[in-house]
């Protein structure tokens, strides 16, 4: 069943220069599975558009049953050079969790 990513996990999320950091943590350890086959640097990148400019990169952390997502230029050149209005990446977490997953 296809369900938005925010009924599994929640998320933090923040910057370091040009790079969005979103943090997707499993609200239950057994969702955990379906975050890891879910949420693909693929699909983010995809989901996104074209905010997102460079890579997408995703790192696995199934102690913590948690995913770290890094958005490469994905914040119009950073915190002190942007013109947008998130040029922290604060609100990129909150929009992910928007996005359709399928859950078992």
């Amino acid at each position: 069943m296809k369900r938005p990513l925010g009924a599994i996990a929640h998320t933090r999320s923040g910057d370091k220069g040009d790079t969005s950091n979103i943090g997707v943590i499993a609200l239950k350890p057994e969702y955990y599975a379906a975050i890891v086959r879910e949420v693909t640097p693929e699909r983010v990148k995809e989901f996104f558009g074209g905010l997102v400019q460079g890579d997408v990169e995703r790192f696995e952390l199934p102690n913590l049953g948690a995913v770290n997502l890094l958005l490469h230029e994905a914040l119009g050149g950073g915190g002190t050079l942007s013109l947008r209005i998130d040029a922290q990446g604060k609100t990129y977490g909150a929009a992910l969790l928007r996005m359709e997953v399928e859950v078992d």
